[in-house]
C-alpha cells in the first residue's frame, strides 16, 4: 500500500517537497542532540503550564500531557488554499442542513437524508424544531478531520460539530515552537495562528441577538475542573478575554439569562458551551444534571442568548449522516463537494453489510455515535477473537454501525526513541461560522499516531501533536 509521505512526497523517494526543503536542511546541520533538548524543553514547559488532559476511566493516571513533537507538518499555500475552499464549502452546507432539520425538512422530502437517520437520531431535540438560533448561526466552531493519502490527496474522515476540542493545543504549540525555534522560523513565511482567538471572539459576538448591546456579554461554560478539556476551557476564556463560569454562575430571569458578579447580575448574551446537550437545562433535558442552567431553554428558544455551538448540532455529528455529506453539500449548495469523504459503507444497507461481514479482517469499522477513537474495529490489527465479537455486534444491529477501507495515512518526520521517522497523521483545521460568514483558522492541530505503523491518532489512544505551519507563499 502506497504511502505520501508529507516530506518526501508518494513514497517518499521522489526527493524533498519544496515546501519542506529548508526544514530538511536545518534538520541536517542541527547537532544530533538538539532535538532531544528541544523535545524535553518543551515537555517541562507544558507540565508547568499544566497542559494536561484527562482520560476517564484510565487505571494508571487522571492527569496526561499530550506528547508534542517538535518537528512541524508543513502545509503549501496551494494545498491550503485548496482546502480552505472545501472547508468553507462543508461548513456552510452543514449549517443549512441543521436549519432544514429543524425546519421544512425539505432535505428528507426530497429523499437526500432518510428520515429516521436524522428523526431517531440520540442526538436530535424535537425542542429545536420550529426554532432559530440567533443569526440563524448553528455551528459557530467547527473541527474537521482531514486525512492525506497517496492517491487522491485529502479526505473528510470526521465533522465535530457539537463541542470539537483541540485549539488550545494549536496555539499553544505554535508559541512552543516559536520559542524553542526561532532561527526555524526566520527560514519561512509562516501564517500566525495568534489570531485564531480574535476570530472566535468576532464570530461569538456577531452571532449575539438583535436585542443585545454593541458590545455583547460572552462567556464560556465549563463543566468544571474535572472535565477532560478543563484546560482548554479556562486557557480560551483567558485568550477570549472572557468569564470561565459554571453553570451555578448563570441564572434566568424572566427569560434573560444572568451572570452573577462581585458588582452585582450582568446580563449575559453569547454562551460558548463546552456542556453538552443533555446537561445544559435540568428543566429540559437531564433533571440530574447539575452542571447547567435551569431555565436555559426557556432564554434560547426566546432568542435572548445564543448558544455555541447550537442545541441539536450533534446530528451533524453523527457518523451514518457523514454518509450522506456528498448529497447534502449537492442539495443545498447546488455544487460538487471540494473535499471528498472518505469511501464509506452503511452496514443498514443488506448489500453493504454483506460486504463488510465478509471483509472484517481489511476494513475499519466503527460505532456512528462514537469518538475518541473507541469502540471501532481496525480490521488489520485486530485479532480473531476481536473480529468475531465484532461480527456478532453488527448481525445485533447493523445500523449502529459504518465501515472503511483501511487507509494509507501520510506521513510526517517525527521525532522518536533514536532519531527521526515516519509516523502516520491527520490534520483538525477549526472552521468558525459567524453572521458574517464562514472563515478558516490558518493551520489547525495535526495529531500524530507515535506508535510504528499506528493508524490512531487520538491522544485517548496515545496519539501526540505537532505545530502545523501554512505558508503564506
Amino acid at each position: 500500500m502506497s504511502v505520501f509521505d508529507e516530506m518526501g512526497g508518494l513514497g517518499g523517494g521522489g526527493g524533498v517537497r519544496a515546501c519542506y526543503q529548508p526544514l530538511a536542511r536545518w534538520l541536517a546541520e542541527a547537532p544530533a542532540e538538539l532535538l532531544e533538548a528541544r523535545s524535553r524543553q518543551a515537555e517541562l514547559y507544558f507540565r508547568r503550564m499544566g497542559i494536561t488532559f484527562s482520560v476517564y476511566g484510565a487505571a494508571d493516571s487522571n492527569e496526561r500531557l499530550i506528547p508534542f513533537d517538535v518537528v512541524p507538518r508543513i502545509v503549501s499555500a496551494p494545498e491550503w488554499l485548496a482546502l480552505e475552499a472545501g472547508l468553507v464549502q462543508r461548513v456552510a452546507a452543514i449549517n443549512l442542513f441543521l436549519k432544514d432539520i429543524y425546519g421544512r425538512q425539505e432535505c428528507i422530502r426530497a429523499g437526500i437524508v432518510p428520515a429516521d437517520i436524522v428523526l431517531t437520531n440520540p442526538h436530535f431535540r424535537p425542542e429545536m424544531v420550529g426554532r432559530r438560533p440567533p443569526q440563524d448561526v448553528w455551528v459557530h466552531i467547527a473541527g474537521v478531520d482531514l486525512v492525506r493519502t497517496a492517491e487522491d490527496g485529502f479526505y473528510v474522515l470526521e465533522d465535530n460539530v457539537r463541542t470539537p476540542s483541540g485549539m488550545s493545543y494549536m496555539l499553544e504549540n505554535r508559541e512552543m515552537m516559536m520559542r524553542l525555534f526561532p532561527d526555524l522560523f526566520s527560514e519561512y513565511p509562516v501564517r500566525p495562528v495568534e489570531t485564531y482567538t480574535d476570530m472566535l471572539l468576532s464570530a461569538l459576538q456577531s452571532s449575539a441577538p438583535s436585542s443585545a448591546t454593541r458590545d455583547p456579554c460572552v462567556v464560556v461554560l465549563t463543566p468544571g475542573p474535572y472535565n477532560s478539556a478543563y484546560y482548554e476551557h479556562s486557557f480560551l476564556a483567558d485568550k477570549l478575554g472572557v468569564e470561565l463560569v459554571e453553570g451555578g454562575d448563570l441564572y434566568v430571569n424572566d427569560g434573560q439569562v444572568f451572570m452573577r458578579t462581585t458588582e452585582g447580575p450582568k446580563k449575559v448574551d453569547v454562551i460558548y458551551r463546552r456542556v453538552d446537550d443533555d446537561f445544559l437545562d435540568p428543566l429540559t433535558f437531564n433533571p440530574e444534571s447539575a452542571l447547567g442552567v435551569p431555565g436555559l431553554m426557556t432564554a434560547y428558544q426566546a432568542g435572548n442568548v445564543t448558544l455555541a455551538n447550537a442545541v441539536g448540532t450533534g446530528v451533524a455529528d453523527d457518523k451514518a449522516v457523514y454518509t450522506y455529506m456528498p448529497e447534502i453539500i449537492r442539495f443545498f449548495t447546488g455544487e460538487e463537494p471540494l473535499l471528498h469523504n472518505v469511501p464509506t459503507w452503511r452496514c443498514r444497507e443488506p448489500d453493504a453489510l454483506k460486504e463488510v461481514l465478509s471483509r472484517l479482517d481489511e476494513l475499519v469499522v466503527k460505532e456512528v455515535g462514537g469518538s475518541g477513537g473507541y469502540g471501532m474495529l481496525i480490521g488489520p490489527a485486530a485479532t480473531k477473537a476481536e473480529i468475531e465479537t465484532f461480527r456478532k455486534k453488527l448481525a445485533a444491529d447493523p445500523a449502529a454501525f459504518i465501515a472503511q477501507p483501511t487507509l494509507a495515512l501520510s506521513t510526517a518526520p517525527t521525532l522518536c526513541h533514536g532519531g527521526l521517522a515516519g509516523r502516520h497523521v491527520d490534520l483538525r483545521p477549526f472552521v468558525l461560522t459567524g453572521a458574517k460568514g464562514v472563515e478558516v483558522a490558518p493551520g489547525g492541530l495535526t495529531r500524530v499516531a507515535l506508535n510504528e505503523g499506528s493508524l490512531v491518532v487520538n491522544s485517548s489512544q496515545g496519539g501526540g501533536t505537532k505545530d502545523t505551519w501554512v505558508l503564506d507563499a
